[in-house]
């Protein structure tokens, strides 16, 4: 025998299935005691819940937890993208640092201003008409 879930036994107890539903739950609640008491148990719970906290006040309570929920998510994304960036990193004095330029003869990125000197250089060399020749 296929029991319904306690969420369906709840869904159906506070009326929020659909017809075809409420209809097959109703029939097998009416053939089984152990979810014909799990209803009983829930109809008592709300019961109880509607007497220590009135159906309207729930009804104003579920807007307001969400938009809780909602304003944590906003606080926490603003918090990740408004996030400080980390503190540069700092070399030692004595670290070696790759000088690049960019050598406008050639058209790309060479190493260092006597690299660029020299590219310029050659370049000239080769547009000379006596450019390897013998």
């Amino acid at each position: 025998m296929n029991h319904p879930h306690a969420d369906e036994l709840l869904s159906f107890a506070t009326g929020e299935l659909d017809e075809l539903r409420t209809a097959q739950i109703a029939s097998h609640v009416a053939g089984c005691a152990a979810c014909r008491g799990a209803v009983a148990h829930i109809d008592e719970s709300l019961s109880a819940l509607d007497v220590a906290w009135p159906r309207r006040s729930r009804t104003l309570a579920r807007p307001a937890v969400w938009a809780g929920f909602a304003l944590t998510a906003a606080a926490t994304v603003a918090a990740v993208l408004i996030r400080q960036p980390p503190p540069p990193q700092t070399r030692p004095a004595d670290a070696w640092m790759p000088t690049t330029s960019w050598s406008a003869t050639a058209g790309y990125v060479a190493g260092g201003k006597a690299l660029v000197d020299i590219d310029a250089q050659l370049t000239r060399l080769e547009q000379e008409s006596s450019y390897a020749r013998p």
